[in-house]
């Protein structure tokens, strides 16, 4: 009986501490609840981040990252290209470019619809500087035969993105362009 007595004794007192420790404590100031929170509130936020979202539409081109792969923020692992925004660049004579202006109509043909399509578009601009002067190693005559060459200057023309989306066109397709030198 007095072992009865002992045990039931013990088992008041820590009735008793356990009551003190859950006393005035609810679910949402409970500390093993509160961590709990934080875990998924951490595993939610780390999900989140897995969904890499882009300023833009368009399609991706050079990918340099592999699925399941760490990246460190800031460190580029793909190229978008805007479909919607295309643009040509085309290579002048320099010849040629006397009286072209910003603004005068174009009519470009890729070489991927055959003549079957024509893009409508305006000239946007042109580039600071040609092809062989704004190149990564420009071309050098150390041969002392001053030989003229005719230079190229790219000559952006923007195309109208209602074509466009009816026949989008790539990066790196070959075209021919018409500017129109009629509207002067």
């Amino acid at each position: 009986m007095t072992t009865a007595q002992a045990t039931r004794s013990a088992a008041s007192g820590q009735l008793a501490a356990n009551d003190a420790l859950v006393r005035g404590s609810q679910v949402d100031t409970d500390p093993a609840v509160m961590a709990a929170q934080a875990k998924l509130d951490a595993a939610k936020l780390d999900l989140e981040r897995t969904t890499i979202r882009a300023p833009i539409d368009g399609v991706i081109t050079k990918r340099q990252v592999q699925v399941g792969q760490r990246v460190a923020q800031g460190s580029p692992i793909m190229t978008i290209v805007p479909l919607a925004q295309v643009y040509v660049d085309a290579n002048f004579k320099e010849r040629q470019l006397g009286q072209v202006k910003v603004g005068m109509p174009a009519t470009v043909t890729a070489d991927i619809y055959g003549g079957d399509v024509v893009y409508h578009g305006k000239v946007a601009g042109f580039s600071g500087g040609t092809g062989a002067s704004l190149s990564l190693i420009p071309a050098q005559n150390a041969t002392g035969n001053w030989i003229k060459v005719v230079q190229r200057l790219p000559v952006r023309i923007a195309l109208d993105p209602k074509e466009l989306a009816a026949h989008p066109l790539r990066v790196g397709l070959s075209t021919e362009v018409e500017i129109d030198l009629s509207g002067r």
